[in-house]
């Protein structure tokens, strides 16, 4: 029920204080077959914004002229801006796809099958050279374990939990 709670506070806050420059990300490990799943949540708005700057090229993400390069984009840049670390060794993770819903749009990630005894550290720099008051907020699910999360935003661009 907690988790419930933490979640919908979560959306919550994105909805509300869009204003202040948000996201969420949620990084929880599958049991069955031990990749990372994760899931970020951005408002597409702020993100033509960093895209721009990140690409030096105007961007229309609801519009794009070319979809299959408006996703190399995406995803050079979201890859360029989150990093994780299990025990000490870094995760690689590819993008699978996103989902545009309203005035945010879920993007998703998978690693390899890894090895997690229980402590992660995140590098998520989402947006945060395009906005000074950028707050990232992320979520991680370890099975069996409670949920732990980390505000994360610009000078404070990593952190580590422990399980």
């Amino acid at each position: 029920m907690q988790l419930i709670y933490t979640y919908l506070i979560s959306l919550g806050w994105m909805v509300i204080f869009h204003p202040f420059h948000l996201s969420l990300t949620e990084i929880r490990q599958n049991q069955e077959s031990k990749k990372l799943e994760i899931a970020q949540k951005i408002f597409w708005d702020d993100l033509e914004i960093g895209l721009k700057e990140f690409h030096k090229t105007e961007i229309d993400f609801l519009n794009p002229k070319d979809p299959e390069k408006l996703k190399s984009q995406v995803t050079a840049y979201l890859m360029s801006v989150n990093e994780i670390w299990l025990d000490g060794k870094k995760v690689s993770f590819k993008m699978l796809g996103y989902e545009v819903e309203e005035d945010a749009t879920w993007f998703y990630f998978e690693s390899e099958p890894v090895n997690w005894k229980g402590k992660i550290e995140v590098r998520n720099a989402v947006l945060v050279e395009s906005f000074s008051d950028q707050q990232n907020i992320i979520h991680v699910y370890q099975p069996g374990k409670n949920l732990k999360s980390l505000l994360l935003g610009k000078g404070n661009e990593k952190g580590i939990l422990e399980f």
